[in-house]
């Protein structure tokens, strides 16, 4: 099996991540701040430099107004497309 990272699902999660974040309203550096941590990471986690856990993926889906179904129902729509 190929690595998460180098598939088509992986690329998908991330860009839903970002589309999350931008039609909260919320800039990279506003989400890092709800979130306690620097700027930068919310641009590692949205270039795939850093990886979420199922923890850190629920604490991001609330800061952006949404929750983990909701997420996970819009990226399987995503894979869908």
């Amino acid at each position: 099996m190929t690595k998460a990272i180098y598939r088509r699902e992986h690329m998908i999660f991330l860009q839903e991540l970002k589309r999350m974040r931008v039609k909260s309203g919320m800039t990279q550096a506003q989400c890092s701040a709800a979130l306690g941590r620097p700027q930068s990471f919310m641009s590692d986690v949205e270039r795939g430099v850093r990886r979420l856990d199922m923890v850190q993926l629920r604490d991001l889906c609330q800061v952006l107004g949404s929750d983990l179904v909701g997420f996970t129902k819009s990226f399987e729509a995503a894979l869908n497309n």
